[in-house]
């Protein structure tokens, strides 16, 4: 599915033409182009190629998805890819891999489900018209912006779900998964992280781009790199919390497995000293004193259940029991 919008000096002008007029559009004075495909045929991405003139190599990158953002420049436009990214009702990652070419007279984005929605970024083109007629050069920095900003309500998610994780550890109520918990939200903020840092690579060098990022987009671009710095701040700082709640988990698995074994411990030598006794009073040796005595059975018992008592006394003061 293609979707296409002419903007005229920063303004709307006409929606759904033929995409097969996009060549001669981008030649109109103050004409910015767009167009939108979602999940592209061959044909379409054939079609793309001939009206903007695209270099070949770039149209197969289109082809393969699970790229890592980047940019390449090329002489009338950029080739970026980005990820849009948000989290399902589970909490899980939801990748929407966008590829984009951004020339100074159009934008043609690509799209690859799940499709990454570009409701706001219409919306923002159409309230501003003199930055959308500062040409490509805003059309694409609404996009990354846009992308961006879903980024943080990625991080505040991941916080509020490090900062339960870390209730739990230091709680009073231990979870037997909290481990597995931790390791898969780890995953995904290691997963997240490697799909923001190469943004900044991304925005650094658009930047370098004066014909491009004109004078009155840059603190805007600039913006947009300020945020994925904050993000992988943010990233930084929830994979440290994660590690320390790991690491304090492990240590009070080992405190309670060392408190089993000395319960263990100390039980066994309490149920030694019957034991003991009981053996040594059943070798039934001619010669045993008290083998013969007519208090020896109730003898016998006293001494079990004083030196039981007196090792308990002294395992439970030292709180091993």
């Amino acid at each position: 599915m293609i979707t296409c919008r002419l903007y005229q000096e920063g303004v709307l002008k006409e929606e759904a033409f033929d995409p097969a007029r996009a060549s001669d559009l981008v030649m109109e004075q103050g004409a910015r182009v767009w167009l939108d495909l979602e999940d592209p045929t061959d044909d379409e991405l054939s079609m793309i190629q001939e009206e903007f003139d695209l270099h070949p190599l770039a149209i197969e990158d289109t082809r393969h998805r699970g790229q890592r953002p980047k940019v390449e420049v090329f002489d009338r436009y950029f080739f970026v890819v980005m990820h849009g990214l948000a989290l399902d009702e589970k909490d899980e990652l939801v990748d929407s891999e966008v590829h984009a070419f951004a020339g100074h007279r159009f934008l043609v984005t690509l799209r690859y489900a799940p499709a990454f929605d570009l409701t706001e970024v219409l919306k923002r083109w159409d309230r501003q018209p003199e930055l959308t007629g500062e040409g490509g050069g805003f059309l694409l920095y609404a996009l990354l912006d846009e992308v961006v900003d879903g980024y943080f309500d990625i991080v505040d998610r991941y916080e509020d779900m490090g900062e339960e994780v870390e209730d739990v550890v230091f709680g009073d109520d231990p979870d037997p998964n909290i481990q597995q918990r931790i390791f898969n939200l780890k995953r995904d903020v290691v997963k997240f992280r490697r799909l923001v840092i190469p943004l900044r690579e991304v925005l650094d060098l658009v930047l370098e781009q004066p014909g491009f990022v004109t004078t009155a987009l840059g603190p805007y671009y600039r913006d947009v790199a300020d945020h994925v710095i904050r993000t992988m701040e943010f990233l930084d700082n929830i994979r440290d919390l994660l590690t320390t709640a790991l690491e304090a988990e492990l240590s009070q698995v080992s405190n309670r497995l060392n408190q089993v074994m000395k319960q263990l411990t100390s039980w066994a030598a309490i149920i030694l000293i019957p034991t003991l006794i009981a053996g040594i009073y059943g070798m039934n040796f001619t010669h045993m004193p008290e083998l013969h005595w007519r208090y020896g059975y109730y003898y016998a018992l006293g001494l079990m259940a004083v030196l039981g008592f007196v090792l308990y006394r002294i395992f439970k003061s030292r709180d091993w029991l």
